[in-house]
């Protein structure tokens, strides 16, 4: 037997239990991986507050990190004591989690195994936002919410060393200087956002805004953009947008919606290979920081969730084991 949080019903931080449960075994073309840290995300809480359809009872968690313990029949890529990571485990809020082949990523040997937790979904986000939805050149001007995320101080810095002139939203201080640090050129507070947005830009407005608050800077990011900008909503951390009129999106100049989802971008291992290198690897050298923000005992994943949705959380935030 061993340990893993289980959800036996749709609620807050409360349903999340510390349980004994039945050690996984890997079926073919899985890993059986012995966690050392997962990751939390705001996906998590969708699917445990019912947002997201998930069957109960449920254990959360699709990214971690740690060595492979067991192999199932035809995997041929890994073997026993390999390190991966992933940001498409299964039930990864445990002591061990079943990956499937081709969704593992190989860490690197100067890698740690608590940042290579940290970086698999936030870390691919941040890639696919900057090089498949909107590619970013040197010179644009793109307007970032939530700086001080575990996304958006991974994004801020990839920006930065793009050529990107980056403006970015926070809500304290704390977070302003955190995103000053990562690169940002301009950190602003939400209220009154997107004019300010206009006069940094001497009125063209943001080439793109990455928006993953959702419904309370929504209208504002479509009144930033500048004609023919892009407005990619990739998150809904203070609830989901309303209905959209696409109207709105011609009187604001013939601008772009998108609605992302990193499932989409990571179609085959090439795609999962190819993302998770380059930010592996950026990590590794140090040209990426990684801020992880918060560790917290398995047992006390109830405790990360308040923490993360209260907004009380920079950078990353793990469960450990």
């Amino acid at each position: 037997m061993t340990h893993a949080i289980v959800a036996r019903q749709a609620g807050g931080p409360e349903v999340l239990a510390y349980e004994e449960v039945e050690r996984p075994v890997p079926g073919p073309g899985q890993l059986l991986v012995k966690v050392t840290a997962a990751g939390v995300n705001f996906i998590d809480t969708y699917k445990r507050g019912g947002t997201y359809k998930v069957p109960f009872p449920f254990t959360p968690g699709s990214e971690a990190a740690g060595t492979v313990e067991a192999v199932g029949e035809g995997v041929t890529g890994f073997t026993p004591g390999d390190r991966v990571a992933t940001a498409e485990g299964f039930n990864c809020y445990a002591d061990y989690a079943l990956v499937a082949e081709q969704a593992a990523l190989p860490v690197p040997a100067n890698l740690d195994d608590f940042t290579a937790a940290a970086l698999p979904l936030q870390g691919m986000t941040a890639h696919f936002l900057m090089n498949s939805t909107f590619r970013v050149e040197p010179g644009h001007k793109v307007l970032l919410h939530a700086g001080a995320g575990g996304v958006g101080l991974l994004l801020i810095q990839l920006l930065k060393a793009r050529g990107a002139e980056v403006i970015t939203t926070v809500s304290t201080g704390e977070k302003e200087e955190l995103a000053f640090d990562a690169g940002a050129d301009h950190v602003l507070q939400y209220e009154g956002f997107a004019g300010r947005v206009r006069e940094i830009t001497g009125g063209t407005g943001a080439d793109v805004v990455y928006d993953g608050v959702g419904k309370d800077t929504f209208d504002g990011s479509l009144e930033a953009l500048g004609m023919r900008g892009m407005l990619v909503l990739f998150g809904a951390a203070s609830g989901p947008v309303p209905p959209v009129d696409p109207q709105r999106l011609n009187s604001g100049g013939s601008l772009f919606l998108t609605r992302p989802t990193i499932a989409h971008h990571l179609r085959d291992a090439a795609e999962r290979r190819w993302r998770s290198r380059e930010v592996f690897a950026a990590a590794a050298d140090g040209s990426l920081k990684v801020r992880i923000g918060a560790r917290y005992p398995l047992a006390q994943a109830a405790q990360s969730h308040r923490d993360l949705e209260g907004r009380r959380t920079t950078g990353k935030v793990l469960l450990v084991p």
